[in-house]
């Protein structure tokens, strides 16, 4: 029996974001876009998955799952249910043999779906012609009229759908095609319709469909529990050298020295590279940018550290936070810090108060005390997947 997947992935969801930004459901969350989460989720579960949504920015997002149960992606419609039937009409045009038998539909904003919910909609197929998971509800119902009380609603058999919503394949399809046009809250409504039996299986409170700016943080305390703390440290030296600008953090230092190195030598990126590869145990910068490669040699240190914090993204992981400490004598860098932190949570797309940058001298000791060079320490703490 072949099981398919349609995620969902063309809304914009206007009431978590009213200006309109990012689409809630590629919001950053552990480190990966929300819809990453949930895709992942069901790969042990289906034989086939197809997203509907924006299909540049869907191919981006789950390519790094390298999985070839992910179909194409493919545009959505205006409304919900267009989008599903565009997935139920791809699905129909693959070659029979790899059409499914069963079809789960799923929101691309739901990303803490369980196995256990999964396989109770699946078993269920099995002697219905569809399934929801659903939570009955236990608040007391209120109707509301001009801000005032109209009536209470009895609570009684009533109950919470949630996805993935399960179906047969065939009939779903054909459902489908004669509902083209009309409005449904959701696809167990279309078999409803028509005098299909719909089951209930047991759904999850924390099944949460990503709605509101403050199911984000909930979604995190959920989703946090599975993800353990990476300590890494990085340190690194450069030598001053003449006729080389001075780049430290990303940005332009003035000074009459610049720093020697095969790259542009900045040598606060480097250490903080250093850092974050340590806390991914994936060895050291000069293991992913050898300094014997000529295609290194003047290169964007800030090329480095976008690889080290997209390697974190990758591993399903978080940065969260940075502790820089520059050691020279000169240049004085109290009045370049602030642009370097901005700079640092600007490469590694995270909050400027995570990003911590100090400066010391050794007092007149060493080679930094002889204004020979400047070295760097850098420490960043990680949350990843355990």
């Amino acid at each position: 029996m072949r099981i398919a997947l349609i995620i969902l992935a063309a809304g914009v969801g206007k009431r978590f974001n009213k200006d309109g930004n990012i689409p809630k459901q590629y919001v950053h969350l552990q480190g990966q876009p929300v819809i990453y989460h949930a895709v992942k989720a069901f790969l042990p579960h289906v034989d086939s998955i197809q997203p509907v949504g924006d299909p540049e920015t869907l191919t981006s997002i789950l390519s790094p799952l390298e999985n070839k149960k992910i179909l194409s992606p493919i545009l959505g419609g205006k409304e919900r249910q267009d989008s599903v039937r565009a997935g139920l009409e791809a699905l129909s045009a693959l070659p029979e043999a790899q059409q499914p038998d069963l079809v789960l539909v799923h929101d691309g904003a739901r990303p803490n779906i369980s196995a256990e919910i999964i396989q109770r909609v699946i078993d269920a197929l099995k002697e219905y012609p569809a399934a929801i998971p659903a939570i009955p509800v236990a608040e007391t119902l209120k109707r509301n009229k001009n801000n005032v009380i109209d009536e209470t609603v009895c609570r009684e058999g009533l109950f919470r759908a949630q996805t993935p919503q399960g179906f047969q394949f065939k009939p779903f399809l054909d459902i489908h095609r004669e509902a083209a046009g009309s409005s449904a809250t959701d696809d167990a409504a279309l078999f409803e319709n028509v005098g299909l039996e719909v089951a209930l299986v047991q759904g999850d409170e924390d099944n949460i469909k990503l709605t509101y700016p403050e199911d984000l943080k909930r979604l995190e305390c959920l989703m946090s529990n599975m993800m353990l703390p990476r300590i890494g440290a990085g340190f690194d030296v450069h030598a001053f050298e003449k006729g080389r600008p001075l780049f430290l953090c990303g940005i332009e230092v003035p000074h009459e020295l610049g720093l020697a190195g095969h790259s542009d030598a900045d040598v606060a990126l480097h250490a903080l590279c250093d850092a974050i590869y340590g806390a991914l145990a994936e060895g050291d910068i000069g293991a992913h940018f050898p300094p014997s490669d000529n295609q290194w040699k003047n290169a964007d240190s800030k090329r480095f550290l976008i690889h080290a914090a997209e390697r974190v993204r990758q591993r399903g992981g978080k940065i969260i936070n940075i502790d820089l400490t520059l050691i020279c004598e000169r240049p004085k860098m109290r009045p370049h810090i602030e642009k370097m932190r901005e700079k640092i949570a600007e490469l590694l797309q995270i909050d400027f108060l995570r990003v911590s940058v100090k400066a010391t001298t050794t007092e007149k000791l060493g080679f930094t005390g002889r204004e020979e060079g400047i070295a760097c320490q850098a420490m960043t703490s990680v949350l990843l997947p355990e």
